[in-house]
């Protein structure tokens, strides 16, 4: 071997070891010490618990309870609350470019959206229907009780072409049916990149809530729409819950499509992770046979989206369509990956270097709780994330 060969060999060699020593890093660091493994919300007389968003600089958490949001120190210890929804408050992100919690929040005259009011002692006649964004100023949470439209803490920004996909009538194989790819509303959010790409500009990804519907075949996908927040200072609007705006984009800077199978209310829970360059969508069980019936997906970031026709969904023509991640269980039929995870679904946040927060749900005679256990992240086929003790 000659000198220059030798060289060149040692450097691929270092290359390799490099890029597996980031590899292992990217998968199994230390946790930070600073995290507890455990954090108990404590309970509130709300509905359970939607989301939760965690400020890792300042350490804060944040939960949404379905018409209230909980600001907590990183001991459980309750900061903050903001208070007077009338509306349903869903998966939450923090974005770490303004310092501000985002979350779904909906307005629907609906069975769902008739019972928050009667909680609250609103009547009927004050139901009316909007999605929006919701945009906390969490810097201003300092006590409990605070209230969502007095108190200068929340903004909202309407989503209008969600809007219109759950308002549409469209003609399926089963006939016409309301809600365009069954679109129920807004649930997931999360900050990352656009898809096909592993870095770069911060997109707001949102994705549908989704009706079940076993009878219908075009409610298989799940829609991810993307929009890029840095302008968005001309839509945000303090809400008035008895007058509900209309400012906002009119269109997404990316609608996406992922072909899960059914589900019963689409991705309750998205979040992006850095780490492994996926976005994972939790949700809760399909009752469609034929498809697996995964309670957790996770789309391949990186993967550049293909147009291509829908399948089971006549009206749509061809759209982006983005893979998911080759990774969980395969389903044999269908080709569809996953896994069967029972959390999550109320609450999932990426802390990076692999290490989530994910969501236990509990009630009580005193009402809703959460105890929020740090994870890691795992390449095994069943097991996508393992407790830290």
């Amino acid at each position: 071997m000659n000198t220059k060969t030798f060289f060149l060999a040692a450097i691929l060699l270092m290359a390799a070891c490099a890029a597996a020593t980031a590899q292992e890093a990217a998968i199994a660091p230390p946790p930070p010490s600073q995290l507890p493994r455990a954090i108990d919300s404590g309970t509130f007389p709300t509905g359970h618990i939607q989301g939760i968003a965690v400020d890792t600089q300042r350490q804060y958490i944040y939960y949404s309870y379905t018409t209230m949001l909980v600001k907590a120190d990183m001991q459980g210890r309750v900061v903050g609350t903001v208070t007077g929804l009338l509306g349903h408050l869903g998966c939450l992100d923090f974005n770490d470019a303004d310092g501000r919690v985002y979350g779904s929040l909906e307005y629907k005259n609906d069975a769902i959206g008739r019972g928050i009011l009667a909680s609250q002692g609103h009547p009927d006649t004050h139901a009316a229907e909007g999605l929006y964004i919701a945009i906390f100023d969490v810097g201003r949470i300092t006590h409990e009780g605070m209230d969502a439209e007095r108190d200068s803490i929340m903004t909202t920004v309407y989503l209008a072409d969600v809007m219109e996909d759950y308002t549409a009538t469209v003609t399926t194989e089963s006939g016409e049916r309301p809600h365009r790819y069954g679109c129920s509303g807004i649930d997931g959010v999360s900050f990352g990149p656009r898809f096909g790409r592993s870095g770069g500009r911060q997109y707001l990804t949102v994705a549908y809530g989704i009706f079940n519907e076993p009878d219908r075949t075009d409610n298989d996908h799940q829609v991810l729409l993307q929009y890029d927040t840095r302008n968005w200072e001309r839509y945000e609007t303090p809400l008035r819950q008895d007058s509900l705006h209309r400012n906002g984009p009119a269109r997404a800077d990316g609608r996406y499509f992922v072909r899960t199978g059914n589900t019963s209310y689409g991705v309750q829970n998205l979040e992006y992770d850095a780490a492994s360059h996926r976005w994972y969508m939790s949700v809760y069980k399909g009752e469609k046979r034929h498809f697996p019936n995964y309670t957790l997906f996770a789309v391949d970031g990186r993967a550049r989206p293909v147009k291509q026709e829908l399948e089971g969904v006549p009206y749509a023509g061809r759209a982006r369509v983005v893979p998911l991640a080759d990774a969980g269980l395969r389903d044999k039929e269908t080709g569809i990956r996953g896994w069967h995870f029972p959390y999550g679904s109320t609450g999932l946040f990426s802390l990076g270097m692999g290490y989530f927060y994910i969501s236990h749900n509990y009630s009580s005679g005193k009402g809703q709780g959460s105890v929020i256990r740090l994870y890691h992240l795992t390449n095994d086929a069943e097991h996508p994330f393992v407790a830290v003790e």
